[in-house]
């Protein structure tokens, strides 16, 4: 219990509500000597109902309710106890609302990225009359980047003893295994779609289940603007726990396990996961309707950023860089064409006319005006007007490109005919952009391929001991094919690599089914030789 002592001439004798705020209280301490508050505790003082003619108090911490019982000798004596957190009130509302109420900004950032890129890049309401034109250049850049990302995309598994022929056996097995996964649950076009999300929004997410019905493993890609994360403090890039919350058309009944008993603000067609690498929880609503060991042993999501900021848990999106060039280009854009307009239409100028009654404004008018007035149509392209704006224009779109990190090059625009190191040299900043991505996404496809291997060994019996997924990508820029094989042959001939990463750089997906069709294909035409 801690004791504060303040002279009451500071409160309600002299004060009422409407005077707030009042002068700051004089602390005493019980000798009457005045000093300052203790110096490792915070006070303040803040407005509270009326108690007996007490307007307010003081307290240590925002919240407190403290009783102020009166002392003889005029000094009021202020037993405080400690109050009951905003955070532990918030901590006792269920889950799902809780997840309501977290990572505001970043959902914000999502919804802002996803707005631009959808087109709706205008600022406020348009004026009567005002043209708005909107050319989507974020679009066209986002899928872009994209598209450059996954190219040659291909994941192999290796053995710790793959020079044992039980160890390539074994890596064999898995990869199998693996492609039958990535056919039966669309991966390519999957992660088309996840990858250009997260170039929009920022973030994606990977989600691995055993689906019991069909015995198989499910790839799915939640959307993270339900995706909420609990970290390491010191390592972002392990999780702790995550949550997703979604919404379904059909509730199924619920079976309550927990339950608030009042608020109900939640429909039952809002689920929300919570998972950690020990339980799982599942609610519908409010009410929570399971509570379980978790199946897995680990949580089965893979979240990763689009481009990571240093220090930072969630990554950022390709959209921002192009915000301010691409409004500023459909600004002018929306000018020139208006300007474009008006010329087509002209515009008749009347010099000395002081009235406009006989005045008809239809083809083959004749007008009739005064003896010095003077009739003409005004001119807007004259002086090299047009030319100031495409100027103009094409300065934004240098910088919308410079900004973007795409050379107009990538588009398929080539006047001067580049070629070999010219061309490789012109589109380098689209180049660095895609390895920046892909040196976090190497890990993420490697991880997911080891989830999926683990399912696999879990409710499959796939044998995955001493294996390890690996992700091989294709070259970014456009090489010479030809080229490019002779030198993986010289590479496989000078006993450098093997045939099978030879394979998987020239873009193979399961180059052992490859060399087997390779062997196959080779024993049957020397039986029909022979």
């Amino acid at each position: 219990m801690a004791h504060l002592a303040i002279e009451p001439s500071n409160f309600a004798s002299k004060h009422t509500p409407s005077l707030w705020p009042p002068p700051t209280p004089r602390y005493r301490d019980h000798s009457g000597t005045p000093t300052l508050p203790h110096p490792t505790r915070h006070y303040a003082v803040t407005p509270l109902r009326l108690y007996a003619n007490r307007p307010y108090h003081l307290h240590p911490r925002p919240g407190t309710v403290a009783d102020i019982p009166a002392r003889g000798d005029g000094v009021t004596t202020m037993p405080v106890r400690f109050p009951v957190r905003r955070r532990e009130l918030r901590d006792e509302l269920p889950l799902p609302v809780r997840l309501r109420r977290m990572d505001e900004e970043r959902l914000r950032r999502y919804r802002e990225n996803l707005e631009f890129y959808e087109g709706r890049q205008w600022l406020g309401r348009a004026r009567r009359g005002e043209r708005r034109l909107t050319f989507n250049y974020a679009r066209a850049f986002a899928d872009k980047i994209t598209s450059y990302l996954l190219g040659g995309l291909a994941v192999q598994v290796e053995a710790r003893d793959g020079d044992t022929g039980a160890g390539r056996e074994r890596a064999r097995a898995a990869e199998r295994a693996l492609r039958d996964v990535e056919a039966t649950n669309f991966l390519a076009q999957l992660d088309f779609e996840t990858e250009l999300d997260c170039a929009v929004l920022g973030d994606a997410a990977y989600k691995v289940t055993w689906d019991p019905a069909e015995a198989m493993v499910r790839v799915t890609a939640p959307d993270v603007q339900g995706l909420f994360a609990w970290r390491v403090p010191d390592d972002p890039a392990r999780l702790v726990a995550v949550a997703s919350q979604y919404s379904v058309e059909d509730a199924a009944p619920v079976v309550t396990l927990h339950s608030t008993g009042a608020g109900g603000s939640l429909p039952a067609t809002t689920v929300t996961e919570y998972w950690t690498a020990d339980t799982f929880e599942l609610w519908r609503g409010e009410q929570r309707e399971r509570h379980e060991v978790n199946p897995y042993g680990f949580i089965p999501y893979v979240l990763f950023p689009n481009v990571r900021e240093p220090k930072q848990a969630w990554g950022s999106s390709d959209i921002p860089a192009l915000v301010e060039s691409s409004r500023e280009l459909n600004r002018a854009y929306s000018q020139l064409s208006q300007i474009l307009e008006l010329s087509g239409n002209p515009i008749a100028v009347l010099e000395g006319v002081t009235g406009a009654d006989d005045i008809a404004v239809e083809p083959g008018a004749v007008w009739e005006v005064p003896e010095r007035a003077r009739a003409y149509l005004l001119d807007l392209l004259q002086g090299g007007g047009v030319a100031l704006h495409k100027d103009y224009i094409d300065l934004i779109y240098r910088t919308l490109h410079d900004l973007g990190e795409s050379p107009r090059t990538a588009f398929g625009s080539n006047p001067q005919g580049l070629s070999g190191i010219a061309l490789n040299t012109e589109l380098d900043p689209l180049a660095k952009k895609v390895e920046r991505k892909r040196l976090i996404r190497t890990s993420v496809y490697e991880r997911r391929a080891m989830l999926i291997l683990r399912l696999l060994a879990k409710y499959a019996g796939l044998d995955i001991e001493g294996l390890r997924a690996v992700a091989h990508w294709g070259p970014v820029l456009p090489i010479d094919r030809s080229r490019q094989v002779a030198d993986e042959r010289s590479l496989v001939e000078a006993g450098i690599q093997s045939r099978r990463t030879a394979a998987g750089h020239l873009g193979s997906d399961d180059p052992d089914a490859e060399w087997a069709r390779v062997q196959e294909e080779g024993g049957f035409a020397r039986g029909s030789i022979a």
